[in-house]
């Protein structure tokens, strides 16, 4: 068998398209850490991080439009109208919600301003209203299957009695904890051990939702009751629960929760009433209303949010790759900087507020088949309502952070690096003061709670205090109270806090901040100017004006000729040439206009290629007229003080006539557009080189 010879392969040889991805990925993902700035100067620097600034800026916006497109001022009225409607709202007797002190005070208000907040079957006029708007609140607010009533309980002799009283005291219920939930049927009624009201479930057979009360957190199990769709009906639900008990010593917690929409702001509002009824006796009335936007795409206006939220994955996409190459290309280092450290949360909050979008549509849909099959059952909006508020947060929390990080690509300006540049040198001070000043503040807190916490609102827990001691600083404090508490201790307490914490550890605070910003400051004021970013936006401005002038400037050049002497007559080349190399004009661009225009070939222009020759400049100046009204307006202001100057200083004779003043001007502005052209073809020629070297 002859022997065949193999290809020779250029070990050498670039991989061109290992080469040619490596090149798209620079042009694409071109930031500090992936093209470093090693032979760069200060203007490739400023260009690169314009670049990313423009981009970011779009992505920002983006993001804004997303986030405003959320939220409106509907909600807070929406939120307002159900508070005043359920919260404010009053019996005969004068109770309402958030006077509630007692059980009494509970089923006064569950037959009276619950009823009558949850039924409207009139109109206001006292006529009945239709079956077909029954069901609504105010008339506008559709409620969503009925209401529950969920109640938690502790089991008996949860706790341990005395021993001096446990002769005369039997039994006792201690505080709720889920440990000690009582789990057992209770109650004389005779249907108690079917009926949902006095018997157990378990969370997950509710599909309960863990709710945090001003007391404990309870957990989403319990005994419930759900009303009916007519107020005679839920009225006599209610007598039953009250006439046989339902409420007894070891009730912890009651809910009465339920979900309204208006589809005409497509706002869903979901309504959690509780009031806690502690060891301690009497009632703590607590309630949350969650006004949310669960159906997002409804409206022409929605569908372009559902657009911008296409395009904020993209760019998520285009930020996450660019991520990961910086860290390919920077290793661990990657992490030390205070911004990659940012871009990762950035993307992390966006990937999660991207997941629960999506969960959220697929979840709504679910629940309001489920709500179609059965519109008498309860609509449990719980969870959802929960978890849609805390995206809201989240998407707040990303939008602020949005912000701050516009900070990474305006630090070019020394006003912008002030801020960052104190707070890094004054680190270590600061780090020490704050660990003082916490020292001091938990002991103020601490002492604050152990004095006052059993008279004092503000200092009942320990979290409390130091919210309060923390508003002291600001102003906002009641010293009354104090002194109501101890009349004693409560004076020397405030007077000794203020003393510490506001005269001693916040001046010392404005301090180190101050002596670090004069520092810098000065040390800025010694340091020489740098290409800074207004500077590269100036100059692209300028070059902009300088290019269409310079086009318009040879226009008027092109067109004085054929409207001069030599108007009317054939022009051969070496009449053109000569006349335009006497006003500066390069031989390239001559020759290049003159065969544009010379159809026959003949190194002539007779008068209809002169005819058109004008027309077709007289067009090109009508398309910079944007450009000469901007350029003429600087060239009236020179020609107005050279006038000035020409009348100023008639008869002497150093003087320059204007017209070869404006004639030199001219040739001056020719040369730095040449000569900007050469360097700008240096420099590629040395990227060029640096490149092959590489």
């Amino acid at each position: 068998m002859a022997d065949v010879d193999e290809p020779v392969v250029d070990k050498t040889a670039p991989d061109i398209s290992r080469g040619g991805c490596a090149k798209i990925i620079g042009i694409i993902w071109n930031t500090k850490h992936t093209s470093g700035d090693l032979g760069e100067d200060q203007e490739q620097i400023v260009k690169r991080t314009f670049r990313e600034l423009i981009i970011y800026l779009v992505f920002l916006i983006v993001v804004c439009i997303i986030a405003f497109g959320m939220a409106s001022t509907n909600m807070f009225y929406y939120t307002k109208v159900m508070m005043d409607l359920f919260i404010e709202a009053e019996d005969s007797d004068g109770v309402s919600f958030r006077s509630i002190t007692s059980v009494d005070d509970f089923w006064k208000f569950t037959k009276g301003p619950l009823l009558d907040g949850l039924y409207w079957d009139k109109w206001y006029n006292g006529q009945q209203l239709p079956t077909s708007t029954a069901g609504y609140i105010y008339y506008e607010n559709k409620l969503l299957g009925v209401p529950r009533l969920r109640q938690l309980r502790v089991s008996t002799n949860s706790c341990t009695v005395n021993q001096e009283f446990s002769s005369f005291i039997t039994d006792c219920y201690a505080m709720y904890s889920s440990d000690l939930e009582s789990k057992e049927p209770f109650g004389e009624h005779p249907r108690a051990r079917n009926d949902t009201a006095w018997k157990y479930r378990s969370e997950e057979e509710l599909n309960g939702f863990p709710y945090w009360g001003k007391i404990h957190l309870y957990s989403g199990a319990g005994y419930t009751r759900d009303l009916a769709i007519t107020r005679a009906d839920s009225l006599i639900l209610i007598d039953d629960l009250k006439n046989n008990l339902w409420i007894q010593r070891g009730s912890r917690a009651v809910f009465i929760s339920f979900t309204v929409y208006n589809a005409n702001i497509n706002l869903f509002c979901v309504i959690m009433l509780l009031v806690e009824f502690p060891a301690t006796g009497g009632a703590q009335p607590s309630w949350s209303f969650n006004t949310v936007k669960l159906i997002r795409y409804v409206s022409d206006f929605d569908s372009f949010i559902m657009g911008c939220e296409v395009v904020f994955c993209i760019f998520i996409l285009y930020y996450i790759f660019e991520e990961i190459i910086e860290v390919f290309a920077t290793g661990l280092k990657y992490f030390m900087d205070f911004w990659n450290v940012l871009d990762i949360v950035l993307i992390a909050m966006a990937l999660v507020c991207i997941v629960f979008n999506v969960h959220r549509t697929l979840t709504i849909v679910e629940t309001l088949e489920e709500l179609l099959k059965d519109p008498v059952a309860y609509a449990n909006f719980e969870s959802l309502g929960f978890w849609e508020m805390r995206f809201n947060n989240m998407v707040a929390i990303t939008v602020f952070f949005a912000w701050v990080k516009v900070f990474k690509y305006i630090s070019f300006n020394k006003t912008m690096t002030q801020l960052s540049t104190t707070l890094s040198r004054c680190a270590k001070d600061l780090l020490g003061f704050f660990i003082m000043f916490f020292i001091v503040f938990l002991a103020f807190t601490q002492l604050g709670y152990l004095l006052f916490g059993t008279q004092v609102n503000d200092f009942s827990t320990f979290m409390n205090s130091f919210f309060t001691l923390f508003r002291i600083v600001l102003g906002d404090f009641d010293f009354h109270q104090l002194e109501q508490a101890n009349r004693i201790l409560g004076p020397i307490f405030f007077m000794l806090f203020v003393f510490f914490v506001f005269f001693v550890l916040i001046n010392m605070f404005l301090a180190i901040i101050n002596d670090t910003y004069s520092e810098v400051k000065s040390d800025m004021a010694k340091q020489t100017d740098v290409f800074i970013m207004s500077d590269y936006i100036k100059q692209g401005y300028a070059k902009f004006w300088d290019k269409i002038g310079f086009r318009r400037e040879k226009l008027e050049g092109y067109e004085q000729i054929l409207t001069g002497d030599l108007a009317g007559k054939k022009l051969n080349v070496t009449e053109w040439k000569e006349e335009l190399v006497k006003n500066g004009f390069d031989e390239g661009d001559i020759e290049e206009v003159f065969n544009k225009f010379d159809v026959d070939g003949d190194r002539i222009l007779d008068v209809a290629e002169q005819k058109q020759m004008l027309d077709e400049l007289q067009r090109l100046q009508g398309e910079d007229g944007g450009g000469k009204k901007k350029k003429g307006e600087h060239e009236n202001e020179d020609e107005e003080d050279a006038d000035s100057d020409d009348e100023g200083g008639k008869g002497a004779g150093d003087t320059v006539p204007i017209d070869e003043f404006l004639a030199l001007t001219r040739r001056v502005d020719r040369m730095e557009g040449t000569l900007r052209s050469i360097v700008k073809n240096i420099d590629q020629v040395l990227q060029t080189l640096v490149y092959i070297k590489k």
